[in-house]
This record gives structure tokens, C-alpha cells and sequence, in this order.
């Protein structure tokens, strides 16, 4: 689940006296927000929202500090999963907040990427419930359109404890990429290809491990021009492997973690 953030900032103007013009030094700062709305909300493969729509949105701050980048942000989305599974008896947000640092090796195509993000899930906890709040370490190494990224998780797991009631911080996901933008004539448009694996940290009884692969394949489109600029249209097909289904099916029959096309629209200030 690729999660968006933004918080807002600007260089002030400095009056000079009359004589020559002087250039203006470009702001180290930036800022961007986003606003989607998506048929269903993927994390990791698993449907946090029961396969209904979602509407997700974020803002996101930067700040160039010579050779890396300074980042932070935060990103939300209705979701359904705490109160569909009975652990919160109200729960309808997931509420992320997000910062670290990026950059490229020297001048080379190489970059990184490391940073720390919470997610946040306000509401009421039933008696006896870990709580779903969650905080991650990643990093990231890329080259050019390929990228792998690892989470490592600090906390409990989205809530989980093992048959012993262990906690399951330690809990890893490894996020492999390959993405494609084109250029010149076919510029806006964007392939991708993923392969993700989740390790839940604990034993678990037979046809109840939380572990399981994700994979998802997609293209999308961002207009260049018009008013309509910088909105992305795009879709993907996910589904997952070597999973125990019963983990991720509901009371009702239903398996959250089934293949599902994913549709979007989402616009970028």
C-alpha cells in the first residue's frame, strides 16, 4: 500500500534598493498535497475498506538541505477493517504521519531513502484488543525505474499477536518495484510491475499465519496540460500468494486479500 502526505511553506521577498536586479535564489523549500478517490483501498494486497470506494488525501513537505532532501508529511483514508473484524467497535480512519531523508549517491543514478511512519487508527478499542496503531522503519535503495524497500516494524503488527499472545514487533515487509514514465510523445504515461512479502514476527497454528506474498501490475496516465492538469487516472490488478485465506476472510465469507482491479483518479497540487 503506496501511502501520500503535504504541509505548506514559502521564501519571502527581500526588498533591495534601487540599482541592478538581482536573481532571485530558488526556495529550498517545497510543498505538494493530493486528493483521490480509488474503487477500493489496497494495503499490501489486502482490502482495508471491504472492496468499497475510498476517498484518500495528503499533504507533503520538503526541504533541500545540499546533497539530500528533508521530508515529511501526512495521509489519510476511510477504512472499514477494525470495525468489520469486531477488534474496534468504531473506527472509519486510517490517519498516517510520515518524515525522513532522500537523495541520490553523489551524481549517479542511485538513490535512497530512509525514513519513519505511524499509522494512526482513532476509535474505540473492544475490551481485550491490541491496538491497530503501528509505527515502521524503511529504507529504500532505487536505480533509475527499479526499487526495493524494506519495513521493519517497532511496534505490534496492525494489532496482531501470535498464539502466545507475543508481541509482533519485528514484523518485515520487503516492497520490490520496477516503474516505467515515458517520454517525448507518450510523456504522462506510467507502467508498473510489484512483489511484495510480508513476515509476521510469531508462531502461528495451522491455517492461521498472518505471512503472505502480494503482487500488482498497472498503468497510469497524468495529464500534462489544460485545467486538468497534474490529475492521474491510472488502474492495476492485485492479488496475493502463499497466504493462509481464513486469516483474511471475514465473519461473513468474505476474502479481503482475493484478486482485485483497482481504479483511480487522483489530482496533485
Amino acid at each position: 500500500m503506496k501511502k501520500l502526505l503535504i504541509a505548506s511553506a514559502a521564501a519571502g521577498l527581500l526588498a533591495l534598493p534601487a540599482g541592478p536586479a538581482l536573481a532571485q535564489a530558488a526556495s529550498p523549500y517545497s510543498w505538494s498535497a493530493n486528493v483521490g478517490l480509488f474503487n477500493n483501498y489496497l494495503f499490501r494486497g489486502v482490502s482495508q475498506t471491504d472492496g468499497d470506494p475510498a476517498v484518500q488525501g495528503g499533504f507533503d513537505f520538503g526541504y533541500a538541505a545540499g546533497p539530500v532532501n528533508l521530508y515529511a508529511g501526512t495521509w489519510a483514508s476511510n477504512v472499514s477493517w477494525l470495525s468489520d473484524s469486531g477488534a474496534y467497535t468504531s473506527s472509519s480512519l486510517e490517519w498516517d504521519f510520515y518524515g525522513g531523508v532522500n537523495g541520490n549517491f553523489g551524481k549517479s543514478d542511485f538513490g535512497y531513502d530512509v525514513g519513519l511512519i505511524y499509522y494512526y487508527y482513532p476509535g474505540t478499542k473492544a475490551p481485550g484488543t491490541v491496538s491497530a496503531n503501528t509505527t515502521e522503519l524503511y529504507g529504500a535503495l532505487s536505480w533509475k525505474w527499479l526499487s526495493a524497500k524494506y519495513s521493519y516494524s517497532l511496534s505490534d503488527y496492525f494489532g496482531v499477536r501470535d498464539i502466545t499472545n507475543q508481541k509482533t514487533d519485528g514484523t518485515w515487509y520487503l516492497d520490490l518495484k520496477a516503474k516505467y514514465d515515458f517520454e517525448g510523445a507518450a510523456k504522462g504515461f506510467s507502467v508498473w510491475g510489484h512483489y511484495g512479502i510480508t513476515e509476521v514476527k510469531g508462531t502461528y497454528a495451522a491455517g492461521r499465519d498472518p505471512s503472505y506474498n502480494d503482487w500488482n501490475i498497472g498503468a497510469s496516465y497524468t495529464v500534462q496540460s489544460t485545467v486538468f492538469k497534474d490529475t492521474e487516472l491510472g488502474a492495476y490488478y492485485s492479488d496475493t500468494a502463499k497466504i493462509d485465506r481464513a486469516v483474511y476472510t471475514t465473519a461473513t465469507g468474505k476474502d479481503l486479500a482475493k484478486g482485485a482491479f483497482v481504479i483511480y483518479v487522483k489530482k496533485t497540487f
